[in-house]
């Protein structure tokens, strides 16, 4: 199977190799991955942000590079939501709405995939060390991502997943939330990075980069024993 790779914003500008661990860990399950050095960003930040003309330009465009009738898989749950759920409400009085709820079938978040599509679960990955993991709101929410992350975790040699208290609630990041209410997000991310703290864990496992961003940051501030670190990155460790 041939496979189209969508790296979002966070990871191709901050967290790149985990874009590489992402490409590694689908050529492992036998896929050719296709990259297209033409895509940009899909859009959400302009459209949560309430700038949907800009936003469906950058709609447009990614249909564009991605249009080759093939799975576009994604390593954030928050950008495939966005896709398929707001691509059909930018373009909902174009006459090709039908064809674009197609399309938005066909982007698939990475954890997504590998349980539900490929069916595949246990990658030889080792990674010795106690994690706890972070439900990103828009993973949770708008994908509907819960238990595939957890069921590749716990295929991870050497990795005991402890859950912390209120694992689904908000980092406090928003994207522009944690900009245009600082203090508001603040005390967000410092009870997120507290609940973390009190399981015992080493790492702060989650799917969205975004999120991971917003924890370290405070994590990094305030000299903490804890470590974040992106779910593809785990599963691509110790082969």
């Amino acid at each position: 199977m041939t496979v189209d790779l969508f790296i979002p914003c966070f990871i191709d500008q901050i967290y790149p190799d985990t874009g590489f661990n992402t490409i590694k860990i689908l050529e492992k399950c036998g896929l050719d991955v296709h990259y297209n050095p033409a895509q940009t960003c899909c859009g959400q930040p302009s459209f949560n942000s309430g700038y949907w003309h800009e936003s469906k330009k950058l709609a447009e465009k990614f249909i564009s590079d991605f249009n080759n009738n093939r799975p576009v898989i994604c390593p954030s749950g928050s950008c495939a939501g966005y896709i398929r759920n707001y691509f059909p409400e930018l373009f909902k009085n174009n006459p090709g709405i039908n064809e674009l709820n197609i399309f938005g079938t066909q982007v698939f978040e990475l954890c997504d995939f590998l349980v539900n599509q490929l069916k595949i679960t246990d990658f030889g990955a080792e990674f010795h060390a106690r994690v706890t993991y972070h439900d990103a709101c828009s993973a949770l929410r708008e994908y509907g991502l819960k238990d595939e992350p957890r069921i590749l975790l716990r295929n991870v040699k050497g990795l005991v997943l402890m859950e912390m208290n209120e694992n689904d609630v908000c980092c406090g990041f928003g994207g522009t939330f944690s900009v245009k209410y600082e203090a508001i997000s603040s005390a967000m991310v410092q009870q997120k990075v507290e609940n973390a703290l009190a399981t015992g864990a080493e790492y702060i496992v989650s799917t969205e980069a975004s999120c991971l961003m917003n924890i370290e940051g405070y994590i990094n501030k305030h000299k903490l024993p804890i470590k974040t670190i992106h779910i593809a990155d785990v599963l691509s460790s110790g082969w």
